[in-house]
């Protein structure tokens, strides 16, 4: 029996898919190249669905999926960075920070 796993990423910049069988790389994908949409954050649901048509696999086949990051750990690097490089960057600080307290924590 072979062993699927879909990786993801998702909801940072160019969300994207991966879908492995037995430890090989089968396909993957951003999702900016379905939508169109260059760094494309949200859920690759159309990077997902051509790695499973690739692989000619439904999602119940799948035996993992994977999240690759998690958020807060992003979040402390994006904030050690911005306090090392102050006052640099602030501009960007300031349009970052009301993203990442809305929306992505």
């Amino acid at each position: 029996m072979s062993n699927y796993i879909l990786g993801i990423s998702a909801f940072y910049h160019d969300s994207a898919a991966a879908l492995l069988k037995d430890g090989q790389i089968l396909a993957a994908a951003q999702e900016e190249r379905f939508t169109r949409k260059k760094h494309d954050h949200s859920f690759p649901q159309k990077a997902i669905d051509y790695c499973l048509q690739e692989a000619g696999i439904t999602a119940d086949q799948l035996n993992h999926v994977i999240f690759y990051e998690k958020p807060f750990i992003k979040f402390n690097r994006i904030l050690e960075t911005y306090l090392s490089t102050a006052p640099l960057g602030l501009r960007s600080f300031l349009m970052a920070m009301p993203i990442w307290l809305g929306q992505k924590l």
